[in-house]
Formats: C-alpha cells, structure tokens, sequence
C-alpha cells in the first residue's frame, strides 16, 4: 500500500508538469522538449508509476499548451534588474547591424523557454533618422516591413528560417519561445541599403 507521503510525492510530481489539451479532451503532461514543423516533441507521462515516454503528436491535434512555470530554470530571479532576470543564464553579446536583414546570434533556443535581452546603441535608418531599439515613435504602419503595425527600426526577433517574427524592441522581460531553433535579430525596417550602426544586444537564455 502506497503511503500518504509517497502519494503526496507523487501527485506533485504530475501536477508539475507541461501539459498538451488534446482536441478529443485528453490531457496529455509531461515534458514539452520542442515544437517543429507542425510537430510537437513530447515526454508524456504514462500514470503515477509508468515513466514517461517519447511522444510526436502533430501540432493540429492539440488545442493549447500548458506550460508548468515551476519547472523552467529561471524559476528563481535574480536582485538586480527591473526585468527580475533569473541568475545563472547563460549570455552572449551580439552586435546587430542595422544594414542586416537577419543577425544570426548562433544561439539554439528552445520552443516554451524564456528568454531575455538587453539591447543598447542608436542606428541610423534613413535621412535624418536615428532611433533605439524601441523603434520610432508613433510609426505609422507599413506593409513592406517585416511586421508592419510595429515600429520602424525597431529590433525583432525571428527563429531559423520561419516566417514567425516576433516583436522585441526596448523590452528586457522574459520573451517566451514559441519554436525550437537558432536565433536570429533584425531591423523592423523595409529598405536596409540606407541603414548604419548596430544595436548591441546581449542575450540571456
């Protein structure tokens, strides 16, 4: 007979887990270990006492995914910071040229991790027009940019070769993952020819 205690261990040992919200209403926890091309990798659990086993599940068949905050290695923070950065990140400093479509960070990261950055320096984006990783302020909207209703020059982010750009401008908080795959940096802006100066990015993950 299982003890009380052991049950206790054991119950929080599921909860704490991700968890994939099946279309036909199962749920299916264990471990995201990544999403790629319509594929999600996951360690499901198999009951209390089964283990866990390599799952491919096809990305159309899961409503959502729940992903367990306690479990993630940022889960402590550090003091310093208003971003409540988690020590013991790894980093890299990475220069992004304004005249760059794609900056490769040489970064792998991991679809449902959190990154961080903290981005400083001015480029120059046109005749007489020079703005901070922000962006230019009350941008109107241009079709031609890699994502139009966001800021012009403002930094981006984008993961291997896909088409899911993400904004990231001044922001130093947490920045969840949605691939698995290389990091890449880039300018919001539709004509680099004219574009001089980098944005200095360094990359916490």
């Amino acid at each position: 007979m299982v003890s009380i205690g052991l049950m206790c261990l054991l119950l929080s040992a599921v909860v704490s887990a991700d968890t994939l919200i099946m279309r036909d209403g199962r749920r299916v926890q264990g471990q995201l270990i990544g999403v790629r091309d319509g594929v999600i990798e996951f360690e499901g659990q198999r009951g209390y006492f089964g283990g866990r086993e390599r799952m491919r599940v096809n990305r159309e068949d899961v409503v959502r995914i729940e992903l367990d905050e306690s479990s993630r290695s940022d889960s402590s923070s550090s003091s310093s910071g208003t971003s409540q950065r988690p020590s013991g990140l790894r980093e890299r400093e990475v220069p992004v040229g304004a005249a760059v479509a794609w900056t490769d960070t040489g970064i792998d990261v991991r679809a449902g991790r959190d990154i961080y950055l903290n981005s400083t320096g001015r480029i120059h984006w046109g005749p007489n027009r020079q703005d901070g990783p922000a962006g230019e302020r009350s941008s109107p909207r241009n079709d031609a940019r890699p994502i139009p209703g966001r800021p012009a020059a403002a930094l981006i982010g984008r993961i291997g070769e896909g088409s899911d750009i993400f904004f990231i401008g001044a922001e130093s908080g947490p920045i969840r993952m949605r691939e698995s795959g290389r990091l890449f940096l880039g300018i919001n802006d539709d004509m680099l020819n004219d574009n001089s100066g980098a944005f200095r990015v360094t990359v916490y993950y």
